[in-house]
């Protein structure tokens, strides 16, 4: 079964709605309540790849999950930072698909010039905490009863990976576009999939 790791293209978003809705609808993992539809799927791609990388893992075919960084916070300072996001398709679990793309985005995010990576779970969620310290991401708090779904407050843990070494005079992070243009960009997409299993 081919597996394969690449940038995101509008004509993933019914596969990305497909897999992201259920997170949406039955759980608080996501704390949207109603889920997006394929063109507000496709507006939030077009805002986020100019400047970050989404990918997707895909498998026999299939879109079996998706890995996208954005933007930490708007203030001119904290243009080295971004926060990361990973679901998988509850079909393709425990395959490493997780995993695969997360190292993959880190190879990407530090070639273009980030530094700090940042995630938010809601908790519990042993999972999504697993996955997120196997590639070294580490906790430094949690927003007590930040989120209110499905007839119950919940908390957020943060957690956060240093991407690399902090230089003195940091150069404006590149674009994903910049960063297609270097010899390595094919090895960056491919870094992950020594970590993606072809069968559950």
């Amino acid at each position: 079964m081919a597996t394969d790791i690449r940038l995101v293209t509008d004509k993933d978003a019914a596969a990305i709605v497909e897999i992201y809705r259920p997170f949406v609808e039955s759980t608080p993992i996501s704390f949207e309540i109603e889920p997006p539809d394929e063109l507000e799927i496709q507006r939030r791609i077009d805002g986020i790849l100019p400047a970050y990388p989404w990918l997707v893992c895909e498998q026999g075919g299939r879109v079996a999950g998706y890995a996208y960084s954005s933007l930490h916070s708007a203030r001119a300072a904290y243009q080295w930072s971004v926060d990361m996001s990973v679901y998988v398709h509850p079909d393709f679990r425990r395959r490493g698909i997780g995993r695969g793309l997360y190292v993959s985005l880190v190879q990407i995010l530090r070639a273009q010039g980030f530094f700090n990576a940042y995630a938010g779970i809601s908790l519990p969620n042993p999972g999504s905490v697993g996955l997120h310290e196997s590639i070294g991401f580490q906790a430094i708090g949690v927003y007590r009863n930040v989120g209110y779904k499905q007839g119950a407050w919940h908390d957020v843990g943060w957690w956060e990976l240093a991407l690399q070494p902090l230089p003195a005079e940091p150069r404006p992070p590149l674009s994903v576009g910049k960063i297609q243009e270097d010899p390595s960009w094919a090895g960056m997409l491919a870094a992950g999939l020594a970590c993606v299993r072809e069968t559950a």
